[in-house]
């Protein structure tokens, strides 16, 4: 990382700023702070969730001491090697005076400070790990952007005692009452995706029922819940407030241009911004050229029925199939499997890879991404479809990681899943093609002379064709085609 990750703010004070978050992204989003002014922290403890281009990723601080400064508001975006947290260090003398003011403090007071530390803390990790802590003697392991957790740091969030004002509260205030009801069950959440859409479609968590694992809260439950209210919010909604089938309230934004009303703005921000900035890079560097050709799976829908009807757990879909031709593909015409890069002179370069790292297309509640299968080009059908189904999940729930979803250099993308026979897919820029699915439908077709009812897909690919010309191309696409259409001679040379 080009930038310097601290600067001295001070004497005493030390400020950390936003790191490198994987594969040179430039800012990212600030989601939400973890701390606040005055908290104490400890050194490797998450202080802010942010979204990058990539994933949400919590960031912890190298520094110990006292929260001096928040630089940026939740929602605003902060570009790498600016200022996200200050730091004020804790000396030997401030700590021996804390614990000598919390001992001197009334236990009423002492009580309700725990009682209101015991809640926060206990909403921050709801569902998040088990009750059991790293030993006190080795780091809690984890590591960002170069920093590692030195032995004996103890993690997790602490509040300074406001001791003074604690000792001279009132003889009412210091003695809590006894607890009367049994404490509430803390609310099972994990993923901060899962968070955000809840305060996005404004659903309490408390009120959520969840349907994962041991009652956790997954987004179909935010999601089911947030239909609900809003059905409830239209049948209760007031007389004077006209829909948009009635007219566009006096009170909406009319749009100058077209004099319709504005429903809706979006901060093209996060993913979306990610996505917008990569297709209109890769339309503007890469001269793109497609090919396609139909094929017939009926064989490749039998084999895997079959490979189902004998083995339902393990039989690998009909997209670990196709991504293990395409590997095969790459291996004979390994032209697109590379990238175009810039030689510092002015001049660029093919680099070509020894191996495969297949990015494919998944559809989420952030957006598109593309997680990537590192090392692809080792595995078989049933490990890629392993894979397949590990990385989609994580980028479902909002769990991928930055590493999780870059690196790629060759994509797959089954837009077959949305209905839809055919595309001209956009290249995933830095690479140099990427292959598209559409969906399996019963077509006439023509079998040794006599018409059949076969099943039948449609491959696309687009590439750039600075890297190769249309033979390379051309032959890469057949060589698949011709693997969907006789599965069993290419699975026997893998």
């Amino acid at each position: 990382m080009a930038t310097a990750l601290t600067a001295q703010s001070g004497t005493g004070q030390k400020t950390f700023l936003l790191p490198d978050l994987g594969e040179g992204l430039t800012e990212a989003e600030l989601v939400r702070w973890l701390v606040a002014v005055g908290d104490t922290v400890a050194v490797d403890q998450p202080v802010a969730e942010v979204e990058t281009a990539k994933a949400v990723v919590e960031v912890p601080t190298p520094f110990a001491g006292t929260v001096a400064q928040l630089h940026g508001e939740a929602g605003s975006t902060i570009d790498v090697g600016t200022p996200l947290i200050t730091i004020a260090e804790v000396t030997p003398g401030d700590r021996e005076a804390t614990r000598g003011a919390a001992r001197e403090a009334t236990p009423g007071a002492r009580e309700v400070g725990a009682s209101a530390g015991e809640e926060y803390r206990t909403e921050e990790r709801a569902g998040a790990r088990p009750p059991s802590q790293p030993s006190q003697a080795s780091g809690s392991g984890n590591v960002l952007i170069g920093y590692g957790t030195p032995a004996g740091t103890a993690g997790g969030r602490t509040r300074r005692r406001k001791a003074a004002a604690a000792s001279s509260a009132p003889a009412s205030v210091t003695a809590a009452p006894p607890r009367t009801t049994a404490p509430e069950q803390a609310v099972r959440v994990v993923s901060p995706i899962v968070r955000r859409l809840a305060r996005d479609l404004n659903v309490p968590l408390s009120l959520v029922s969840g349907t994962g694992p041991h009652g956790l809260i997954m987004r179909r439950d935010v999601e089911s819940a947030g239909v609900t209210s809003a059905s409830q919010g239209a049948t209760s909604a007031s007389p004077g407030v006209t829909s948009a089938s009635q007219g566009v309230p006096s009170t909406a934004e009319v749009d100058a241009r077209t004099g319709l009303g504005v429903a809706a703005r979006t901060p093209v921000a996060g993913v979306r911004k990610a996505v917008a900035q990569a297709m209109v890079r890769s339309r503007t560097e890469i001269p793109e050229a497609t090919v396609w050709v139909d094929a017939d799976a009926t064989e490749l829908v039998r084999l895997r029925a079959d490979l189902k009807r004998r083995d339902p757990e393990s039989a690998p879909s009909l997209l670990a199939f196709i991504a293990r031709f395409v590997l095969a593909g790459l291996a004979k015409f390994p032209e697109l499997n590379t990238r175009i890069e810039g030689t510092g002179d002015g001049g660029q370069q093919i680099l070509q890879f020894d191996g495969v790292n297949l990015g494919f297309a998944a559809q989420t509640n952030r957006g598109l991404v593309v997680p990537a299968i590192r090392g692809a080009h080792t595995m078989s059908a049933r490990q890629l479809d392993g894979e397949l189904r590990r990385l989609t999940a994580l980028a479902r729930d909002g769990k991928a990681s930055p590493a999780d979803l870059t690196g790629g250099t060759f994509t797959l993308n089954n837009y077959g899943v949305f209905g839809v026979d055919g595309s001209a897919a956009i290249i995933n820029h830095p690479e140099a093609a990427i292959l598209g699915v559409g969906r399996i439908i019963d077509r006439p077709w023509a079998v040794d002379g006599t018409l059949a009812v076969r099943k039948v897909v449609q491959l696309t690919l687009t590439f750039d064709h600075r890297v190769c010309d249309g033979g390379t191309a051309g032959g890469f696409l057949r060589f698949v085609a011709d693997a969907v259409e006789q599965p069993g001679g290419v699975l026997a040379d893998l």
